[in-house]
């Protein structure tokens, strides 16, 4: 069996060596011609799969190790009975660790609390689930828009805690949107925010987008950014990518180049969910486990012996894990050198190791013990020492 298997996903040949030959690639470079004689591909988010890539193909399996599969063409692939599995909620962590660490970044840099703020979240599924719950435990008031997901639950909007994405507008400081790309459709994501929801949005919000670039009308968004300069905006998803509006970069106050979800936890959670979903596929079973392809961290504790204010203490413990401004500063410092669409890539194919926020231990002792509750809730893991 031989598998063509994206180069940048991690564990690699622990996850499907064992399946048949692995043929490395980067992700933007696999072809038809790589494909020809291939029974499988497994890929990330930067592979477009359609008939274009498969027509000439053998490949009988496609797995993508991501929660995104808007740069998939099911539909050719069920036509043709090729399999085809994700790997939802796999980084679904490592993103909400990002958006606390922008916020906290943007809170300390405005001064501002993250604890006084009304969060929007549009889209509650894998990940803003998980935004909402964590951002509730902290304290935090949270609004929810998710029509898709209310009409599947028989509730309207103001019931069971969703309400519209003008709601959100209307009353919120932060927007965040964890939203899939749908082109069509009562419920179309496309431009979701677009130009005149854009001129709605009040002095001094906080737009984040860590779903899918065209969410955004980044056009209108760099003119609102342009002329008045008065919102602030963390984007991790472009349209366009990788060759992004360089403007809106840099217009933006956090830039990062899709790397929301790029913790090593996550991607071996999707290696290993697409292993599986392989396996199945093959009739074989597996026994590999999380544990047997991801290795210790390099910090795996520190110790908080005074009490500090709360938020403080949660930029202290998510710096030590994981500081947004360097891949900020990373995408920018590529931009310059290499141009912006070559920088954006070269930042993804080359990202440092980064670990989630429950791999690191946080040992209270004394009077740090009464930040116990918030930083367990933030998704540390914490000992009383």
């Amino acid at each position: 069996m031989k598998l063509v298997v994206d180069a940048n996903i991690p564990a690699a040949d622990a996850c499907f060596g064992a399946f048949g030959e692995v043929i490395k690639c980067p992700g933007r470079e696999i072809s038809a011609e790589h494909l020809r004689d291939a029974d499988a591909l497994i890929i990330r988010s930067v592979t477009p799969v359609n008939a274009s890539l498969l027509a000439e193909s053998a490949v009988r399996f496609v797995g993508t190790c991501t929660i995104g599969i808007d740069h998939v063409d099911t539909h050719y692939l069920a036509e043709h009975d090729i399999a085809f599995a994700s790997a939802p909620g796999c980084n679904a962590e490592a993103v909400v660790d990002y958006v606390l660490a922008s916020l906290l970044t943007l809170a300390e840099r405005q001064g501002w609390r993250l604890l006084d703020r009304c969060v929007g979240i549009v889209g509650v599924g894998n990940v803003g689930s998980r935004l909402q719950a964590r951002l509730q435990a902290l304290g935090v008031e949270v609004l929810a828009c998710d029509p898709p997901r209310a009409e599947r639950e028989g509730v309207s909007e103001g019931k069971s805690g969703f309400t519209s994405l003008e709601t959100l507008i209307e009353h919120c400081d932060v927007l965040c949107l964890h939203t899939p790309l749908v082109s069509t459709g009562p419920h179309a994501t496309q431009h979701l925010l677009d130009a005149e929801r854009i001129t709605e949005l009040a002095h001094g919000m906080v737009v984040l987008n860590a779903g899918r670039g065209d969410c955004i009308d980044g056009l209108a968004l760099r003119s609102r950014l342009a002329s008045q300069n008065d919102l602030t905006a963390v984007l991790d998803v472009w349209e366009n990518e990788p060759a992004i509006d360089a403007a809106l970069h840099d217009l933006a106050m956090l830039a990062t180049p899709h790397i929301a979800g790029y913790s090593l936890d996550g991607k071996l959670r999707g290696s290993l969910m697409i292993h599986q979903a392989l396996a199945a596929h093959l009739d074989q079973t597996s026994e590999l486990t999380l544990d047997d392809i991801c290795p210790p961290p390099a910090l795996a504790s520190i110790t908080l012996q005074q009490a500090l204010p709360s938020e403080d203490a949660l930029r202290l413990c998510a710096r030590a894990v994981y500081d947004v401004r360097h891949d900020h500063e990373r995408l920018t410092r590529e931009a310059h050198a290499l141009g912006l669409a070559k920088g954006f890539d070269t930042c993804r194919a080359n990202y440092p190791l980064r670990r989630e926020f429950s791999t690191l231990t946080v040992r209270l002792r004394d009077e740090a013990q009464t930040l116990a509750t918030i930083l367990s809730v933030a998704g540390f893991t914490v000992v009383l020492a």
